[in-house]
């Protein structure tokens, strides 16, 4: 095992055992003391790069937030070490866009798996082992979601490693690629693009861990591109919310 120090994570540099057996996984580090907060006696642990450690109490038991950055590689990074570190399941809070018309900005989305449009996944399994969410994890946030009242869907993301493929796919040298890959998706009833989700679920299927996640939805490209109304929202506090909801779950079901 690659260590920075004694017993110290390479790249989250926190020490084993420092962290809780559950972890909420934001990818931006400036939302980490806010997810913190909803913890009872929170403080930060540490932070290196894109990594942003904190850790609290929620129902009694150690919950910690550790911020994966921005995509597959540094994502499945975080998850590594956070195993090694004594972590065992996992939530994954983050934003996304949605795929299909009647998905509104500000709604939530719950995965029940991903599109491995992503490179990290191969590197752990071949492409034709999917990458699905853990159906513990996946039931807490839907029991959770319906307990809150918020507006929710449940399904298979798409997990891309380049953001402006997505967002100007016509613009890349293999636009064509991309375009007929976007509409076989949504024929296939895909809900939301996002970066994360597949190096995550891969990721603990094979360090044996429950990985489950949650988006909140920005915007609508496809709304837009059909002449809809397209709220757009920044607000994660409803997904916060149901991730935090979902974990008191789990730890009363342990």
């Amino acid at each position: 095992m690659l260590y920075a120090g004694e017993n110290e994570q390479y790249h989250l540099e926190i020490k084993d055992g420092s962290i809780g057996r559950y972890v909420i996984l934001p990818g931006d580090p400036g939302r980490c003391e806010k997810i913190a907060s909803r913890l009872e006696g929170a403080r930060q642990l540490h932070q290196n790069r894109e990594y942003n450690t904190w850790t609290g109490m929620l129902e009694g038991t150690q919950v910690s937030v550790v911020s994966t950055g921005i995509g597959g590689p540094s994502a499945a990074i975080a998850l590594e070490e956070c195993v090694n570190a004594g972590a065992d399941t996992f939530i994954r809070i983050g934003t996304c866009g949605a795929m299909q018309e009647e998905i509104l900005g500000g709604d939530l989305v719950i995965a029940t798996g991903s599109v491995r449009m992503e490179g990290t996944s191969r590197e752990y399994a071949p492409i034709e082992y999917p990458a699905v969410a853990d159906l513990a994890v996946t039931n807490a946030l839907v029991t959770a979601a319906r307990e809150s009242g918020v507006r929710f869907h449940t399904g298979v993301v798409q997990s891309k490693d380049s953001f402006y493929s997505q967002h100007s796919p016509e613009t890349k040298p293999v636009s064509a690629e991309l375009m007929a890959k976007w509409e076989a998706w949504k024929r296939m009833g895909c809900l939301a693009s996002e970066m994360e989700g597949a190096a995550l679920f891969i990721t603990g299927a094979y360090r044996r861990v429950r990985v489950g996640a949650c988006f909140l939805v920005m915007a609508n490209q496809e709304r837009a591109k059909a002449g809809l109304d397209n709220p757009v929202v920044h607000d994660t506090g409803a997904a916060i919310d149901l991730a935090v909801g979902a974990m008191r779950i789990l730890i009363k079901n342990a």
